[in-house]
């Protein structure tokens, strides 16, 4: 019998070959709680002021497609912007790992703020679409990649029976951010101006990044994770492959109904503060959902719950988006599908986790990242090329888009495609489990 350390543990065992690699773990165990609270307010600013704020682009996309702000821009040209900026945070994930070996956590950090403050003040005196392109699209993206990845390994280095829990709590920080710029950014269009909304933006997140990066500790010197930029040996295996196959159908459904739900709104003449509300709804329900999430990822099992998610979302893009016509089931439609929508962001970690081991989960989220540059770019784009615009029903294609990727994306975790191998999870002690081949559910 192993000793306490094998509690930690997640073993791939494979019909007719030899079992994955062992990942090493750190003697010294999580200490679920403590200083690891406080590390969870950390990553819960950062969470509110990097994506909470990247969630508000679809309030800059409704005005963008409903004004004539850049004459010279095409609905294309606003789609590829916002997926420009989410993904070139991801794309970069890999140099950000080896800047975060060789220096620590903070110095990154440093930087990205520096980029996020630079983009949104640059994007203020935007007059042509290209400026649109380097400032908050590619500026911006850049802050973010450097903020969050030396941030995202760390609630897992400081729990392991609470982890999603703690996971979780920090994720509701990106539906809090999205719920309070998606009002704020529209109310300051319409009364002040668009330039002076990236302006205040940018103080308001560069002041509360500055005061994350003042606490956030990592426990490297106890875990000694490699931090590999890119551990190539891990796409070798096959849990590994489930995995990023889950994470890139996943953001194809998450990009579409996360920047397209404002747009819809106005399609079915709802008003712009309407639209704005709907965002925020949507984001309320994000504030609401991952914490339940986690707490339900532990008892139940991370993969199992991630699974399951995935498809109600995706079921729920069939049953209520598409019949929605009025407010009240818009608003409905919000809050259910944003509690459900961002299930990859908090559970992607602890999974990485179990899959992988703790000491190699920044190199497997650095491969996570870098697969979903692509569908994180094109999501939109390819919604607004579904959409017919005129038609009674603009957005009935994309909605069908979303439904059928996050569908498909439930049966890549932790199934496998028909025929081949699949993987079902078994207890094995508290808090572990052995992935096996056998029946899925």
């Amino acid at each position: 019998m192993r000793d306490t350390q094998t509690e930690l543990q997640t073993v791939a065992v494979y019909d007719g070959s030899p079992p994955a690699p062992q990942p090493q773990f750190d003697v010294d165990p999580p200490p679920d709680g403590g200083y690891g609270w406080v590390q969870v307010g950390v990553a819960f600013t950062i969470n509110t002021f990097t994506w909470g704020q990247t969630a508000s682009y679809s309030i800059y996309l409704a005005h963008y497609l409903s004004s004539n702000q850049f004459p010279t821009a095409t609905s294309m040209d606003y789609a590829f912007i916002g997926g420009l900026q989410f993904a070139i945070s991801l794309l970069i994930a890999p140099l950000v790992t080896i800047v975060t070996r060789k220096f620590s956590t903070q110095p990154p950090m440093l930087i990205g703020i520096l980029l996020q403050t630079i983009g949104f003040i640059t994007a203020s005196y935007a007059s042509k679409i290209w400026h649109l392109y380097l400032s908050q699209g590619l500026l911006i993206g850049l802050g973010l990649g450097f903020i969050f990845v030396p941030a995202t390994p760390i609630l897992s280095q400081w729990f392991s029976k609470k982890r999603s829990l703690a996971i979780g709590i920090s994720s509701a920080g990106s539906g809090v951010g999205g719920l309070l710029f998606s009002f704020g950014i529209q109310a300051m269009i319409d009364s002040i101006s668009l330039a002076w909304s990236f302006r205040i933006t940018a103080i308001i997140c560069g002041v509360m990044n500055l005061l994350a990066v003042a606490l956030i500790r990592n426990r490297n010197a106890a875990v000694k994770p490699p931090q590999l930029g890119f551990d190539t040996t891990l796409l070798f295996r096959y849990d590994v492959f489930l995995m990023l196959t889950w994470g890139f159908m996943s953001m194809l459904g998450y990009i579409t109904l996360l920047y397209s739900l404002p747009d819809f709104s106005n399609s079915i003449g709802l008003t712009k503060n309407q639209a704005a509300a709907i965002s925020a709804y949507l984001n309320l329900g994000t504030a609401i959902g991952r914490p339940m999430i986690g707490l339900t990822s532990d008892r139940l099992g991370r993969i199992e719950v991630a699974g399951f998610m995935t498809f109600f979302c995706g079921l729920a893009c069939f049953a209520i988006w598409i019949p929605a016509k009025a407010y009240g089931v818009t608003i409905f439609f919000a809050i259910v599908s944003g509690a459900v929508v961002g299930v990859f962001w908090m559970t992607v970690a602890p999974i990485a986790v179990e899959v992988a081991g703790l000491s190699q989960v920044p190199s497997l989220l650095s491969i996570m990242w870098v697969m979903l540059f692509l569908p994180i770019l094109f999501a939109e784009v390819i919604a607004l090329k579904l959409r017919r615009k005129g038609a009674s029903n603009e957005y009935l294609y994309p909605q069908i888009f979303a439904g059928l990727s996050m569908v498909i994306a439930s049966k890549r975790i932790p199934a496998s495609s028909k025929g081949g191998p699949k993987l079902k999870r078994v207890p094995r002690k508290r808090g572990t489990m052995l992935l096996y081949l056998g029946r899925i559910y």
